[in-house]
């Protein structure tokens, strides 16, 4: 018998008949004698619909409120869900954020500060199996709190710590972690298994299938993570750590996967003094403002002349970003700021790249034979970075899968 929190989402919850569909995947777990407890995402569409609701009521709108009205989708799942499991004849209740409790600091993107497992633990002690809205919690006050934007995966693991889950499923519209994007390389293979590590590098620059935050939560508790389809019975790929992938060594690769993210804005401030306080100055400004930065790049001839400093921000906080800066135009001192999109951040991931330094000059190597340029460079422990012009990244992301032995032998 194994303790399993399975979560779903949106489109596994979009209807009835997938809500039947999913109802059954848990039946089948309890019937093998598992101790289940469920999260459900809003159904496909219906927080953005709700934050949409939002939007055109006020401007300006309180976060208490907003809470209550985009936390409703997953309420309404949970209890569907439940209802469908009770008429299977499971014993099946819904409990939302605030019964458990799961107590939270914030709203609209609100940190778990901890969760109460004495409900959980009395369901599992009955037989029965909890479903519980994902993406809420409830504030010191007794607010209702959300945990932000794909905050669902979050709840699940946090809850999976809690009761000391062996696994937590996380069921979604792909059947696992793959080494890119197939719908670019038809010969991407899908993994058996990713490390930790991995799992939140491919996440932070652009694999969909999991958000960051999840991954680092699981990481720091231990929980083993599976990335599984809703809609197709296939093994999944496993998230867990360094220490646990020993028994997948055979089939690993140098590089685990290629990703691509196409939601990059470039900034560059021209006439910059050059010195040590300059890009303080900057990244302060930007910091003051919530906006996240990276790929930093400076150029500057001598010690004594004016510098250019590039970076890049999310496409969606370039005007943010572009306004910070030009208020602050004669602290920070700059002649000219210039903006671009169209870009593509453009990374290569896996444990191998620790004790391999030939693989960044293969990467580079590869693009440079294709004539696509590099307009910035970013490097961490076990990935590498680059921006490329985005009408580029079809082209770039075929080309390395191949390069790093990537492909699959057979496609179905």
């Amino acid at each position: 018998m194994a303790r399993i929190v399975m979560k779903f989402g949106g489109t596994s919850m979009a209807g009835i008949e997938r809500i039947r569909h999913v109802a059954g995947l848990v039946k089948r777990e309890a019937e093998a004698g598992n101790e289940v407890a469920v999260v459900v995402s809003a159904m496909a569409g219906e927080t953005d619909r709700l934050v949409q609701f939002c939007r055109e009521a006020a401007s300006l709108y309180d976060p208490r409120e907003y809470d209550v009205v985009v936390a409703s989708g997953e309420q309404v799942t949970s209890g569907l869900l439940a209802i469908t499991l009770q008429g299977m004849g499971l014993n099946a209740r819904s409990y939302m954020g605030w019964q458990l409790p799961i107590r939270a600091s914030g709203h609209a993107s609100a940190l778990i500060d901890d969760i109460d497992a004495g409900v959980l633990e009395r369901v599992f002690a009955s037989g029965g199996i909890a479903v519980i809205p994902g993406f809420q919690g409830v504030a010191a006050d007794g607010s209702l709190a959300t945990l932000g934007r794909g905050g669902s995966d979050t709840s699940a693991v946090a809850l999976a710590a809690a009761v000391q889950a062996d696994r937590c499923d996380i069921y979604t519209d792909v059947d696992g972690v793959y080494t890119t994007d197939p719908r670019i390389v038809p010969r991407a293979r899908k993994l058996n298994a990713v490390t930790y590590d991995e799992m939140l590098e491919l996440a932070s620059v652009g694999a969909k299938v999991l958000q960051t935050r999840s991954v680092g939560l699981a990481k720091r508790h231990g929980i083993r993570l599976q990335v599984l389809s809703s809609f197709e019975d296939r093994p999944g790929t496993l998230i867990l750590g360094d220490d646990e992938i020993g028994e997948h060594e055979m089939e690993r690769q140098v590089i685990t996967g290629i990703a691509h993210d196409k939601n990059e804005a470039r900034l560059t401030l021209t006439g910059i003094a050059a010195g040590p306080g300059a890009a303080a100055a900057v990244f302060g400004a930007l910091a003051e403002a919530q906006i996240n930065y990276d790929m930093i790049l400076e150029s500057v001839a001598s010690a004594d002349q004016a510098a250019d400093l590039s970076f890049t921000v999310p496409k969606s906080m370039l005007p943010q970003a572009a306004d910070t800066l030009e208020r602050r135009r004669d602290e920070i001192g700059f002649a000219e700021l210039r903006t671009d999109t169209g870009l593509t951040k453009l990374s290569i991931v896996g444990v191998g790249i620790r004790s391999n330094p030939e693989i960044a000059a293969r990467m580079f190597a590869t693009l440079a034979e294709r004539k696509i340029d590099l307009l910035a460079i970013s490097t961490s422990e076990i990935k590498v970075s680059v921006l490329i012009p985005e009408d580029y990244t079809e082209l770039a992301v075929r080309v390395l899968h191949t390069a790093f032995g990537l492909d699959a032998e057979d496609v179905e």
